[in-house]
C-alpha cells in the first residue's frame, strides 16, 4: 500500500505541478510589487483610493485592460503554491515544519479566495472589513485582550521576517543553483525580508494600540499602517524605503520562481 509521503513525493514531481509551483511564486511576487508601487504613490501623494495592501493590488490589476486575465493567472498560482504547501507538509519530516508548511498554504489559499472575490466583482474593502472584526472582538467580554494579543502576533510574525532578513536564515531552504541569479535572489530576498518585517511591525504596533485605545479605527491593516506613517516626522521617507523594500520582496519571489531547485 502506498503510503500518503510516497504519493505525495511523486505527485511533487510532476513537471506540471512544479510549473504550477513557479507561476504560484511569480504571483506572490506580482502582489507585493504592486503593493510597493502603491505605497509609493501614496508617499509622493498620489494614492488617491489605492489601498497598498492585496486587496488594492488586486484591484488595481483588475482596473487595467487586460488586468482580468492577469488577475485569474495569479489565482491559479496561488491555488497551485497551496496545494504545493500541501505537498511540502505530507513530505516533511519534522512536526514545526510541518506547521510553518500549512500555514503557508492557508496564507495563499485565503488570498486565491480574497483574488476570486475580486475578480468575479465582488470583494469589500479590506481595511474596513479588518476595523469592523476590530469592533466585534472590542465589543466582547476579553476582547481587548484578544485583540491585544493579536497585534503582539503580527509583530511577533514582523520580528520573524527582520530577524530572517538580517541573519539570512530564509537563504538556507531556498536550493539555489551556483549561479549569477543566487546573488540577486538572496540580495532581494535579504532587504525584502527586512522591509516586510518593519511593515508587519507597525501594522501589529496599530492593532495593539487599537485595542489599549479601545478604539478599532486604528487597526486598519497593511494599507493604514503604511499611510499612517505619512503623518509622522520623516514617515514619508520611511514609507518609500518600505515601498521599495516591498517591491525588493515581489522581485525575490518573482526571481525564485526561475531559479529555486523544487
Amino acid at each position: 500500500m502506498t503510503s500518503p509521503t510516497s504519493a505525495a513525493r511523486r505527485v511533487e514531481r510532476i513537471p506540471a505541478v512544479r510549473v504550477l509551483a513557479r507561476v504560484g511564486n511569480a504571483a506572490i511576487g506580482i502582489l507585493h510589487i504592486l503593493i510597493g508601487a502603491i505605497a509609493l504613490a501614496v508617499a509622493f501623494g498620489a494614492g488617491g483610493s489605492g489601498k497598498a495592501d492585496q486587496f488594492g493590488a488586486l484591484k488595481a490589476l483588475v482596473d487595467v485592460p487586460g488586468g482580468l486575465f492577469v488577475v485569474w493567472a495569479v489565482i491559479v498560482g496561488l491555488i497551485a503554491l497551496a496545494l504545493w504547501q500541501i505537498l511540502q507538509t505530507v513530505v516533511a519530516h519534522k512536526a514545526g515544519t510541518r506547521v510553518v508548511e500549512i500555514s503557508k498554504g492557508i496564507v495563499y489559499a485565503v488570498l486565491a479566495v480574497t483574488a476570486i472575490s475580486i475578480a468575479s466583482g465582488g470583494g469589500s474593502n479590506s481595511s474596513a472589513t479588518e476595523k469592523s472584526a476590530s469592533s466585534k472582538l472590542l465589543a466582547v467580554p476579553g476582547g481587548v485582550f484578544l485583540l491585544a494579543a493579536i497585534g503582539l502576533a503580527i509583530v511577533g510574525v514582523g520580528i520573524g521576517f527582520l530577524v530572517n532578513g538580517i541573519t539570512h536564515k530564509f537563504e538556507r531552504g531556498l536550493r539555489l543553483p551556483p549561479n549569477a541569479l543566487a546573488g540577486i535572489t538572496t540580495t532581494l530576498g535579504r532587504v525584502g525580508y527586512i522591509s516586510k518585517g518593519v511593515a508587519l511591525g507597525i501594522v501589529g504596533g496599530l492593532v495593539v494600540y487599537a485595542a489599549i485605545t479601545v478604539d478599532p479605527s486604528k487597526a486598519g491593516g497593511l494599507d493604514g499602517a503604511l499611510k499612517s506613517l505619512t503623518q509622522l516626522p520623516f514617515g514619508v521617507f520611511l514609507l518609500i524605503l518600505i515601498a521599495i523594500g516591498l517591491i525588493a520582496y515581489g522581485l525575490f519571489w518573482c526571481v525564485r520562481a526561475v531559479a529555486i531547485r523544487l
